[in-house]
């Protein structure tokens, strides 16, 4: 399943610009996206449409396979410079 959101994310966005952290808990299955903050917007979509799709995509994979899934979209915490 997690193939199938990134091959989603990454038709919208650069693969350098999101992480996707997956925790698995028995049958449910817990996807965060994890994108920068530029981007958030073109995965969220104009009143949530694009990522109300997503999560149903997800949710008629999750379907087939018997599985409860969840997707949390956050902003991506840029990596501090400690090398001063």
């Amino acid at each position: 399943m997690k193939e199938l959101l990134e091959h989603i994310i990454s038709s919208l966005i650069d693969e350098k610009y999101y992480e996707i952290e997956e925790n698995v808990d028995g049958d449910n299955i817990r996807f965060i996206l994890k994108v920068d903050q530029e981007f958030i917007g073109m995965i969220i979509g104009k009143g949530g449409k694009t990522v109300k799709s997503i999560r149903n995509i997800l949710r008629i994979k999750a379907v087939l396979e018997n599985k409860g899934v969840f997707l949390e979209v956050v902003e991506k915490e840029e990596k501090k410079d400690t090398t001063e």
